[in-house]
């Protein structure tokens, strides 16, 4: 065999076992960071002083693009009738 192959061959195996590591560790960096941002989220809607009904309703508003007074009034004929 080429000494060259063996060589390269040695530094291909170690560079997937980086890669292997690297690609694990990402993953646990990705998921502090998804826990981080929703800890921030709560405690912002949190600091709002906003129910999870008035967040629904925001949410829902911001999706239609529609302002949430449209959609709050919208909500409250409905209960009314």
């Amino acid at each position: 065999m080429n000494p060259k192959f063996k060589k390269i061959d040695t530094e291909y195996e170690k560079n997937a076992a980086k890669i292997s590591v690297l690609q694990n560790r990402q993953k646990e960096l990705e998921k502090q960071r998804r826990e981080l941002e929703n800890l921030d989220i709560i405690g912002l809607v949190r600091g709002m002083g906003m129910t999870a009904e008035e967040l629904s309703v925001l949410m829902k508003a911001s999706r239609e693009n529609r302002p949430v007074s449209d959609q709050n009034k919208q909500e409250e004929s409905h209960e009314e009738i």
